[in-house]
């Protein structure tokens, strides 16, 4: 489909561009969110995929058979580069054991790898209005798919569109406006905050699918004051159906629910006529993605707070004039990852094996395990505080449902840490670099540290409990024991028979054997109701500093109302 795209030449304010051009233009979004059972769903061992695959033509998300599992005339060079990047247990995750092999990673799945992915294809562009009154511009839609993931509950979207000649401020507005999940608030006139004035999704005819409704905004309000959650846009909640949210009306039994700030992570992958045109307050905004700056741009934020900036964001191995792609720069701070360099080059824009390449394949994969971790240690923090707030102490029920769901997160966090948790996923210095600074940004490791720690103390506190219930139990057995031991000693002394019942008519001795047989029983159950109070009497009995009084009072105590 031909696809119209906006003048470079003009600003959004309608001016004459002088800076640089942006030859072509990706971005890609992703969107981790947390899966949730619908109301009322019975449990199920399988992956939530198998949902989609059941709902056949009434779904718009198929499963993708990538160049790994499919015809293998599929499988390019980037592909090669793409899998040789990773260490052997990240291309296990990635991309399975083999065809030959079979299911061997214990998922117990119908496939090797414990990664799913859908793709829909009935939305060819995207077409955006940053500002009202602008000339809209229209976005190719790459792919859009959905990445599952078995034993978690966890599901990330991801989108990629391109487009070619765009000014410089263009591609930074819609980096910083497009994906946002829903608005953060309202201008005076009642324009969405810092969204697109319009985001319209087009089929390969043109015709539009869905459209946004961030300037409707007594829907939002009115939908926060009675779910106490956010409203997902219409445009995004179009994208992911089947999938409903977990706080709309609409029936689903897909049901997704918000798990990380409702700004999109991003990447963006710019080729310019000339990256050395770019200032550092350019760098700034496209590495911060804080959007185009005015007329009189200057930086985002106070110098003092930038005066690590290079350091801190930016990745100049390749920032030189020399090589295979010159000027090229890295820019990551964690919700971002954006990558400039010369359109000029051809190493830079070949798509087989060079920079674009890279980016669609190696680096969108560091930055998806990255991402993914985050939202997986997030959910697990979600499911307990969920399992702290339907935990009531004085229902037993309650309890063992308590105790049930902690066992089960200590569990699942477990096969996390050895199937999906990794602190080195390349040897390839770009690679490791760039996940290093993904992961520091993150805060990755803090997170599963304090993760960790929280299951850990659940796991210790329900430890504790049971040995406590032990105990408790141990003792009143001792108890039970004590007081029928002499009972015991006192009718078995010499093999003596108080009773010689022995010659006696049988339904004599059915008789008698039911009398001792229900005394005995009423004995032992009566032990063990008062079992508490006779084991503080045999602490007392046992303490040579009491008087003989205070023992015969801790007896007294065993039969007193309101002793415990």
């Amino acid at each position: 489909m031909p696809t119209p795209h906006a003048d470079p030449t003009s600003s959004p304010a309608g001016t004459p561009a002088t800076g640089p051009v942006v030859q072509h233009f990706r971005q890609a979004l992703l969107w981790p969110l947390r899966l949730v059972p619908a109301p009322g769903a019975a449990p199920t061992h399988h992956g939530p995929w198998h949902v989609l695959r059941d709902l056949g033509e009434a779904s718009p998300w198929r499963e993708e058979v990538d160049e790994y599992t499919g015809d293998s005339g599929r499988f390019h060079e980037r592909h090669y580069n793409e899998f040789v990047s990773f260490l052997p247990y990240v291309q296990r995750f990635l991309y399975g054991e083999g065809r030959s092999r079979g299911s061997t990673d214990g998922t117990g799945s119908d496939g090797d790898s414990p990664m799913r992915v859908f793709r829909r294809r009935d939305i060819a562009a995207v077409r955006l209005v940053a500002h009202p009154g602008e000339a809209p511009i229209t976005l190719d839609v790459i792919h859009c798919d959905l990445y599952f993931f078995f034993d978690l509950d966890v599901v990330l979207l991801n989108l990629e569109v391109g487009t070619d000649h765009l000014s410089l401020a263009q591609a930074q507005d819609i980096l910083y406006r497009f994906g946002r999940a829903y608005p953060s608030g309202w201008e005076p006139d009642g324009a969405a905050l810092h969204c697109m004035a319009s985001v319209e999704w087009l089929d390969a005819d043109g015709r539009v699918l869905a459209a946004s409704d961030a300037q409707q905004r007594d829907a939002f309000l009115s939908h926060v004051a009675q779910h106490r959650a956010p409203r997902i846009a219409a445009h995004w909640a179009y994208l992911m159906q089947p999938l409903v949210s977990d706080h709309s009306d609409d029936p689903g039994v897909l049901r997704y629910r918000q798990i990380e700030y409702y700004r999109m992570p991003v990447m963006a992958y710019l080729s310019l006529d000339d990256p050395r045109r770019l200032t550092r307050d350019d760098f700034v905004r496209l590495a911060l993605v804080t959007g185009a700056g005015g007329a009189d741009a200057h930086l985002p934020y106070a110098e003092h707070h930038l005066a690590d900036f290079e350091h801190k964001y930016c990745y100049d191995r390749f920032w030189v004039n020399a090589g295979a792609a010159p000027n090229t720069r890295y820019l990551c701070n964690g919700h971002a990852l954006v990558v400039v360099g010369d359109a000029r080059s051809e190493f830079f824009c070949c798509r087989d094996r060079g920079v674009l390449a890279q980016f669609r394949h190696q680096h969108f994969l560091l930055f998806l395990i990255a991402h993914f971790q985050k939202a997986s240690l997030l959910m697990f923090s979600d499911q307990l505080v969920e399992a702290l707030k339907k935990l009531d102490i004085r229902s037993t029920p309650s309890v063992k449902q308590f105790k049930r769901a902690i066992r089960a997160s200590f569990e699942r966090f477990l096969r996390f840490t050895h199937r999906y948790w990794f602190h080195e996923i390349s040897e390839q210095a770009q690679v490791r670099a760039l996940s290093h600074m993904c992961a520091a940004h993150l805060g990755l490791d803090p997170l599963y540290d304090e993760v960790k720690a929280r299951i850990a103390d659940m796991n210790t506190y329900l430890d504790a409990d049971s040995l406590r219930r032990q105990a408790s139990t141990v003792v009143r057995l001792t108890v039970v024991t004590l007081f029928g031991l002499i009972g015991t000693v006192t009718t078995g002394f010499l093999g003596m028979n108080l009773l010689a019942e022995a010659d006696a008519p049988l339904w004599r001795k059915a008789i008698w054997f039911g009398v001792v047989f229900v005394l005995t029983t009423w004995l032992t159950i009566y032990t063990m109701v008062k079992s508490q109070r006779l084991s503080d009497f045999i602490d007392a009995l046992s303490n040579d500093r009491l008087s003989f009084r205070g023992k015969l009072a801790a007896l007294a105590r065993v039969w007193r109302a309101g002793a415990d």
